[in-house]
């Protein structure tokens, strides 16, 4: 292949909730896009990252965790994520699985009946979090395990959190994207607008100060997104299921919602590069996670 010819693919990151995928995507492409928390299926919507390397392009499709609706999670808002993850794969080049350093689940095998359903040509997994494994000698066994479930390209140890490996993973998924023209322009990373990614910034404090009390109960919706010419000022709305909810987004004296609004007023003006006002409101939209129509004015189509 002549050194200049243009090579562009569209790589999907899967697997199941909480094993590294957001952070994985964000340490590749060297900045902060999908929202990261020890919560599992924290990401919710397919996000897509641009990397671009000279004549390179991959445009990676970050996916919420897939998980099993048989076992009380067969709720409308499992099944929307279950479909951003799984409906994707007929649709990409290549495939990135990522499980963890530390054991093969029955969980990583459903995965791997969805790449079989969707007869992905080129799969390769990623064993990440392996240094969180002691001795490095208990990843021999998975790496043989996750080589008997599936017939992956490559099986390549890394540490997504600590950026071991990542260089191996881009350089083996450069060697088989597709000669094809460049889709977007060289400096831009997501097609995402920033109003969507401000959202996001804000839903990730919520998940990550309400801890085990709702995290998967609550929703955000910005509802202004306007830049002067010094500032920009942003209402945003914070959706619970439950009256009662409302009170442990608030906190007490409004405490709880004040210091969600300040992690993520400095998380946005980082994005944005400028003064940012931003202005809170928690509602209530009773049974919002099992309505199709209710999830669809969300945002979440």
């Amino acid at each position: 292949m002549n050194e200049t010819t243009e090579r562009t693919g569209h790589i999907a990151i899967v697997g199941r909730p909480n094993v590294g995928k957001s952070t994985l995507l964000n340490h590749i492409l060297g900045t902060k896009l999908s929202i990261t928390s020890r919560k599992p299926q924290t990401t919710r919507q397919q996000i897509l990252g641009i990397h671009t390397i000279d004549n390179m392009q991959m445009i990676f499709v970050d996916t919420p965790g897939m998980h099993d609706l048989e076992k009380g999670a067969d709720n409308e808002m499992n099944r929307f994520m279950n479909q951003q993850a799984i409906g994707i794969l007929k649709e990409v080049d290549l495939c990135v699985h990522v499980i963890e350093a530390s054991g093969w689940h029955a969980a990583d095998h459903r995965v791997v009946q969805h790449l079989e359903a969707a007869a992905v040509e080129r799969v390769f997994c990623v064993l990440n979090k392996v240094d969180q494994v002691h001795p490095k000698s208990e990843i021999i066994p998975v790496l043989e395990e996750a080589s008997k479930q599936f017939n992956y390209q490559e099986i390549i140890p890394i540490s997504a959190l600590k950026n071991r490996g990542l260089d191996i993973v881009v350089a083996q998924l450069a060697k088989w994207l597709p000669a094809q023209p460049k889709l977007f322009p060289d400096d831009e990373i997501t097609d995402r607008s920033l109003r969507f990614l401000v959202g996001e910034m804000l839903r990730e404090k919520v998940v990550r100060q309400l801890g085990d009390e709702l995290p998967y109960r609550t929703a955000v919706v910005v509802e202004n997104f306007t830049s002067e010419e010094n500032i920009t000022r942003i209402d945003a709305v914070i959706y619970v299921e439950k009256t009662s909810q409302r009170g442990i987004v608030i906190g007490k004296g409004g405490q709880r919602l004040k210091s969600i609004g300040t992690a993520a007023r400095k998380s946005i003006e980082t994005l944005l590069e400028r003064q940012v006002f931003l202005k809170l409101h928690v509602k209530t939209r009773p049974g919002w996670t099992d309505e199709r129509l209710q999830l669809a004015a969300l945002g979440y189509r």
